[in-house]
């Protein structure tokens, strides 16, 4: 009876313990085991997901930027812009020295650029441009120049038939650039003037009537002359000032130009072989080209930079801080690159947006802050110093007058 005693307390104690085990397990299942997550079927597209650590957006980068962090920030921009046209020179024996004859009028293009900009407390430190595609292509404008120093080109008379040198040619209402056109005439179409002033003709055609560009316009009758022609310089500006208006021209003529930019610190001879092309400028787009020359001095160090040498580049146009050489534009000779950069000037820097300027083109004046020196500097150029330097080689060669 003592065994039989002892045998059923053992089994009690037995089936109470595996009663408290299971009560165990059940509650370590209920509490602890609830929060596992177990795999599951689930599509490619909610699996697969972009570190954050490499997409920042639009958003992120400008708030970054406005709350100024001290660590640079790098954006990718792609943007559309105007590609501007080059400007050939051709010489043309039966033209006076130094006269511009319209050939064909310059287009722009546009291309797609796609440029890497890096930004410092705000500010842009560098910009690089990664890629570009041509949406269209850019036309360009062709200009013959007179060579002769024998023939004088006739201006043609009221009443007088003449003729369009120009591939197209546009007829203004007004004898102005922002005027509205009403025709477009075609190269070799005749016209007869019947009233003139001194940059336009007001002409009769079997398809209008209308203001025109003297530019574009010619007679077939020349005229032997002795001597060479020597223009108006009544208006020549020899005392200027660091405030002088770079969007009016000095006035100097030709040989003025070849007179200031003979120089001995021209060592490879490129101001002095190009001097006339400064003085086109001003003929064509209302610029001081005394101004141009300059800059090209500064940018250039009077033509002895790679850039200037190799690139036929007198103002490292293009160049970007990280890639200055391998950026920078390449130009077939020295008087597209002058051509340009006087364009840009007037149309992105010289006047204010909408200003009628050359060709019927408006200003864009995205870089406007007035037509001096100093107002140039604040977009052309980090150094704050840059218009004083140009302004030292103007001076310089306003004196040799």
């Amino acid at each position: 009876m003592k065994n039989k005693k002892i045998t059923i307390k053992k089994i009690i104690l037995f089936f109470t313990s595996i009663i408290i085990l299971l009560y165990i397990l059940t509650f370590y299942n209920l509490y602890f085991l609830n929060n596992e997550i177990y795999a599951k079927e689930t599509s490619i597209e909610q699996e697969i997901k972009i570190s954050n650590a490499n997409k920042i957006d639009e958003k992120d980068i400008e708030e970054k930027i406005k709350a100024n962090l001290n660590e640079p920030i790098e954006k990718i921009e792609t943007k559309q812009e105007e590609i501007e046209y080059i400007t050939e020179y051709k010489t043309n024996n039966k033209l006076p020295k130094g006269t511009l004859q319209v050939i064909q009028e310059g287009r722009t293009g546009m291309q797609e650029v796609v440029i890497k900009k890096k930004y410092e407390n705000g500010n842009v430190i560098s910009e690089e441009q990664l890629s570009s595609k041509i949406l269209k292509s850019s036309i360009n404008k062709i200009v013959e120049v007179g060579s002769s120093s024998t023939i004088k080109k006739y201006d043609p008379q009221i009443g007088e038939t003449a003729y369009v040198t120009s591939d197209r040619l546009s007829v203004m209402i007004e004898p102005k650039e922002d005027s509205q056109k009403i025709a477009t005439l075609l190269k070799t179409d005749e016209i007869t003037i019947l009233e003139k002033n001194e940059y336009w003709y007001y002409i009769n055609s079997k398809n209008a009537t209308g203001w025109v560009k003297k530019e574009s316009i010619a007679s077939n009758k020349n005229y032997e002359i002795q001597e060479e022609v020597q223009n108006n310089n009544s208006n020549i500006t020899k005392n200027i000032n660091f405030d002088i208006q770079l969007n009016k021209p000095s006035n100097l003529s030709l040989e003025q130009f070849k007179q200031i930019l003979t120089d001995s610190k021209d060592v490879n001879k490129i101001f002095s072989q190009n001097a006339e092309y400064f003085y086109y400028i001003e003929k064509q787009y209302n610029i001081n080209g005394v101004f141009v020359a300059a800059v090209a001095i500064h940018e250039s160090n009077w033509g002895t930079s790679n850039i200037s040498k190799q690139k036929n580049n007198l103002f490292g146009y293009g160049a970007y801080d990280n890639s200055p050489y391998k950026s920078a534009y390449n130009f077939s000779n020295v008087s597209e690159g002058i051509d340009l950069i006087a364009r840009v000037f007037v149309k992105y820097y010289l006047n204010p947006k909408g200003t009628s300027i050359y060709s019927n083109e408006k200003a864009i004046g995205t870089y406007y802050n007035g037509p001096t020196l100093s107002g140039v500097n604040k977009r052309y150029a980090t150094d704050k110093n840059w218009a004083n330097k140009v302004y030292s080689h103007m001076s310089y060669l306003y004196d040799k007058l």
